[in-house]
């Protein structure tokens, strides 16, 4: 059961209208790394953890998707407000500016048509948000390193967002968010770390036979592309991350299987003809 609190985790104030900036803030709503994305996502991995031992991880989870849809009434908040009171000429002063014109476009006119001076579950684009964006797999290990990913996604676009406004009060709301990025980044590299050494292994899933896969090639890299300087990262050489394998590079990896030749498909399917051997 959710409760809604009709205060906001933080406050959500710009200085003066900002229509232009209203359209960039909807990236980190409703774009792939979004507030609504990360916020869908732990929900749904927490409710889909099906093990009682793991309680600790679906509390985890539920604790900050619930946040993340406090961050999506602040965000949303924070876009009605730079639209409120913003006259129709700003998009057209905006338009004065050749950057901003072949760049934004100015005012999003769906904020005026479509939501009455409101925010949208869409990108800066307008790009309606995907439930695709989310990942719930049920391994909780391939889940939070999925949640570091989007964590440092949504971590890079509020900072460069704080960097494109001097408005004062859209700043400080962008600092409390990439504060709490920091935190939710830093929290699944530490629930990552114990699920590793708890689970006894790095690779997803660990919990996968070994003698099954081709383990010749499992820390084998290969180099597919003209010049070598693959081969002098980390990953070609000395003691795997996982500790179960050595690496090794192969500068010119030859193909070990044969050229392939289908037979053709039944008539019914009609596809192109054999071909004339005359």
């Amino acid at each position: 059961m959710f409760f809604h609190v009709k205060e906001l985790q933080y406050e959500a104030k710009p200085e003066r209208p900002d229509p232009v900036f209203a359209k960039k803030l909807q990236e980190i709503l409703g774009g792939q790394f979004g507030e609504i994305t990360v916020a869908m996502q732990y929900l749904f991995q927490g409710w889909n953890c099906r093990c009682k031992s793991k309680s600790k991880y679906r509390d985890l989870l539920l604790d900050t998707g619930t946040e993340e849809l406090a961050h999506v009434e602040m965000i949303a908040t924070m876009i009605a407000r730079l639209l409120d009171g913003a006259p129709v000429k700003e998009q057209e002063e905006a338009a004065k500016n050749p950057v901003v014109e072949a760049v934004m476009g100015g005012m999003n006119p769906q904020h005026v048509i479509v939501s009455g001076l409101g925010a949208t579950p869409t990108d800066s684009t307008g790009y309606p948000w995907n439930a695709r964006y989310t990942i719930a797999s049920g391994n909780l290990l391939a889940d939070f390193r999925a949640n570091l990913n989007a964590e440092s996604q949504g971590r890079l676009q509020a900072v460069r967002l704080w960097e494109m406004t001097d408005d004062r009060g859209v700043k400080d709301m962008l600092a409390w968010l990439i504060a709490r990025d920091n935190m939710h980044q830093n929290q699944w590299m530490a629930a990552i770390k114990e699920l590793e050494a708890c689970e006894g292994g790095k690779v997803v899933p660990t919990t996968f036979p070994r003698e099954y896969q081709i383990n010749e090639v499992a820390y084998t890299l290969f180099n597919f592309s003209k010049g070598n300087e693959s081969a002098c990262g980390r990953w070609a050489y000395g003691t795997a991350p996982d500790r179960r394998g050595t690496f090794n590079y192969v500068e010119h990896p030859k193909p070990l299987g044969q050229k392939p030749h289908l037979p053709p498909a039944p008539p019914p399917v009609h596809d192109t003809p054999r071909p004339c051997t005359k």
